[in-house]
């Protein structure tokens, strides 16, 4: 049994792996397609790190909405501009010092506040079990209104990335 414990470790911390070279992938690949493809490939290994949370429910809902909706939508706009690299497109930011400075002061901040915190499990908390039957009631019901609401912002930033494209395209003549 250790075995097979150690197994799944192992395998989790390859998606882990996995996800934080696919993160890497989206910020510093030249290609917008590319850094589209990574940041679907991290979306999916987090649905495998909560599919071996036995949060099936939530690996459903990361697949469906952000791999299957918000990459597409991703990948749509970016199929719609042109230059996705090239000579001419400028791909280095000037600002990459300040923000690897920035960043460390971050991670520094977080993981003081991360050891500092008290982390108290009560025996409520361990026993609480929502089944997928109450969250698809919760989110059908009560939280009907922002669901709709994020389907109609999604549905403008679509419609926007459009008229972008359009004005940007040259004209073509027949």
């Amino acid at each position: 049994m250790e075995l097979l414990q150690l197994g799944a470790k192992f395998g989790i911390y390859a998606v882990m792996a996995a996800i934080l070279v696919f993160a890497l992938g989206v910020v510093t690949f030249r290609n917008l397609f590319h850094c589209a493809l990574c940041l679907a490939a991290a979306l999916i290994g987090t649905a495998g790190i909560y599919i071996a949370l036995q949060a099936e429910f939530l690996a459903g809902v990361q697949i469906l909405l952000y791999v299957g909706g918000v990459i597409t939508l991703v990948v749509f706009a970016i199929m719609l501009t042109e230059h996705l690299a090239g000579k001419t497109v400028r791909q280095n930011n000037a600002q990459s010092l300040p923000a690897i400075v920035g960043l460390a002061g971050f991670v520094t901040a977080l993981i003081a506040l991360i050891l500092k915190t008290p982390w108290p499990v009560t025996e409520a908390a361990l026993k609480a079990k929502t089944s997928a039957m109450g969250l698809g009631e919760a989110l059908m019901g009560t939280y009907v209104f922002p669901f709709e609401v994020i389907s109609i912002v999604l549905l403008a930033a679509l419609i926007g990335t459009v008229v972008i494209a359009k004005k940007d395209a040259p004209e073509e003549r027949p």
